[in-house]
């Protein structure tokens, strides 16, 4: 029974997906803007986006394309994974501050 479950133990971790080799794509919330605005992302790939709220306000990241919200803390971060993506362009803003808005470009 112990070698059973060692063995079904090491079968669930070497088929676990690798989380720690998707990309990550930083993005900073400064002033009620995307820095940077245009952001570029791999097509076909997940991506980690790593959102780091700057400002002494609290954001909401989102994105009706990707179907992805998520606040974002005064001086905090937030990781949101998205993807694999087609080539274009995908609209991110900040829900509490609708002026802020920005891109995904996906190429």
């Amino acid at each position: 029974m112990r070698r059973l479950l060692l063995a079904l133990s090491l079968a669930a971790v070497l088929s676990a997906p690798a989380f720690a080799d998707d990309p990550v794509v930083m993005i900073t919330l400064r002033d009620h803007q995307f820095v940077p605005s245009d952001v570029p992302v791999p097509a076909g790939t997940k991506v980690k986006l790593l959102i780091k709220n700057e400002q002494s306000v609290n954001s909401e990241f989102e994105s009706a394309s990707l179907h992805r919200e998520k606040i974002v803390n005064a001086g905090g971060e937030i990781s949101v994974f998205v993807g694999p993506l087609d080539p274009g362009t995908y609209e991110i803003f900040d829900d509490f501050h609708r002026e802020t808005r920005g891109r995904l470009v996906v190429k």
